[in-house]
């Protein structure tokens, strides 16, 4: 892996804060993710099950996490379950993690080998009540594909089906959603480099540059910081390519004149970054240009302010939209008559800013969290409003990496330019 070591600190104590969610004599299993393959004999990149990482910290294929607190043996309240390595795999692959490795990693002190897991969870098994087994519970989840845990599932409950199954997922929504100070710094680390790679863009871009060469800019400066690459298909956009939203083509040209709007991330430790600027391709906005991104800005400057404790997010975006809607009818994009005939499901201002202001970030880009739970001190989101204008061929969206404070909220992406001025001067100095 690229990124420094994570201190096993960080994975102990969220073990202990899943396991004080567990009910009496409950044992609980998460499986790696699987490598998939692509064509031929090709596979994808490996990426791991965020879950099975935040509990053990272990970032390779065919691992298996086991947490039963109540075993009647202290070994067996915490074991990892590894793939053993070979001299085929070392040669070919490079060593997987060893037992001391592994314990080095997780900071669990029973290590096994992946081969021994049937022979192990027959004994545990049969002093367990209650099993908790994992699942994809992400709202927005439409994946047709088996997994290793719904493979698990299914053989598990067909080898002991009298057992109580219970759900792991809700547990995890609820810890992953309020991050450590050590994740801050992983995630503060993402961001970072994040900002790099913006401002190295911002000195790049002019008029007749190619989108594909900025998203290369980004890249380049990724890598070289121990990012693993971008944490989602990046988003660079110029001109009236921004008014579609997940534009993910990047072969266009950026003109004199254009905007381009950047939509870009990094992972770093497995913990993503989600950034959003809109820039001038010849370092200079118009007049319009200038009128409708100052318009974004002031939302997102008010939404920001309010992503604290306390605050639920149903309600914060009916409030987000309340300021969108006054900015769209000084810009006479709506006008009174559109906000009164407005149907409440779907209304005016959803005609140029159609999509949400915030979701929680973290291990996942839209991390897992209790959408219907009030905000809390460590709680991670993004805050992205947008105007989309198709018929002026304009795209704007403002989107910075927020973690709730008690006092004040810490801005992760504060470093990237977005004030107008800002932006100029940077570009043209």
């Amino acid at each position: 892996m690229k990124y420094n070591k994570i201190p096993s600190r960080l994975f102990t104590e969220n073990r202990k804060r899943f396991v004080s969610h567990l009910k009496p004599r409950s044992i609980a299993i998460f499986n790696s993710n699987d490598i998939m393959p692509s064509n031929a004999d090709g596979v994808l990149k490996f990426i791991q099950n965020k879950d099975l990482f935040h509990l053990c910290g272990a970032d390779q294929e065919e691992t298996v996490l086991v947490i039963f607190p109540d075993a009647y043996d202290a070994k067996h309240r915490e074991i990892l379950f590894l793939k053993e390595t070979n001299e085929h795999i070392a040669r070919w692959e490079g060593a997987k993690l060893d037992k001391e490795e592994g314990t080095e990693v997780s900071g669990i002190e029973n290590i096994m080998w992946l081969k021994d897991l049937n022979s192990t969870l027959k004994n545990l098994m049969s002093q367990a009540e209650n099993v908790y087994l994992n699942s994809n519970e992400h709202l927005r989840n439409t994946s047709q594909v088996q997994t290793r845990d719904d493979r698990f599932r299914e053989w598990l409950q067909a080898e002991y089906p009298l057992h109580n199954y219970e759900r792991s997922a809700p547990i995890m929504h609820t810890i992953r959603s309020v991050k450590s100070s050590e994740e801050v710094n992983l995630m503060q680390r993402a961001s970072t480099i994040n900002a790099k790679a913006f401002n190295r863009v911002l000195k790049f871009m002019k008029p007749g540059v190619k989108e594909y060469e900025l998203e290369a800019e980004f890249l380049h400066e990724y890598i070289r910081n121990q990012a693993d690459g971008f944490s989602y298909d990046p988003i660079i956009a110029s001109g009236e390519n921004a008014c579609v939203l997940h534009y993910i083509e990047n072969n266009d040209t950026c003109n004199h004149g254009e905007l381009v709007l950047f939509d870009c991330g990094c992972w770093y430790a497995n913990y993503a970054s989600d950034v959003t600027r809109a820039f001038p391709v010849n370092g200079r906005f118009t007049d319009r240009q200038k009128q409708v991104y100052n318009a974004v800005l002031r939302v997102q400057k008010a939404s920001l302010g309010m992503l604290r404790p306390g605050n639920q997010l149903h309600e914060y975006h009916k409030e987000v939209g309340k300021l969108m809607t006054d900015e769209l009818l000084q810009l006479g994009l709506i006008d009174k008559t559109d906000v009164k005939n407005e149907n409440p499901d779907w209304p005016a201002y959803k005609k140029y800013f159609m999509h949400g202001t915030s979701h929680y970030i973290g291990l996942d880009v839209h991390d897992v969290g209790h959408w219907t739970a009030k905000m809390e001190v460590g709680n991670a989101f993004t805050c992205e409003p947008g105007i989309y204008i198709p018929e002026e061929g304009i795209g704007i969206r403002i989107e910075d990496d927020i973690i709730v404070g008690e006092k004040e909220n810490l801005n992760m992406t504060a470093a990237i330019p977005k004030e107008v001025e800002e932006i100029e001067e940077y570009m043209n100095s």
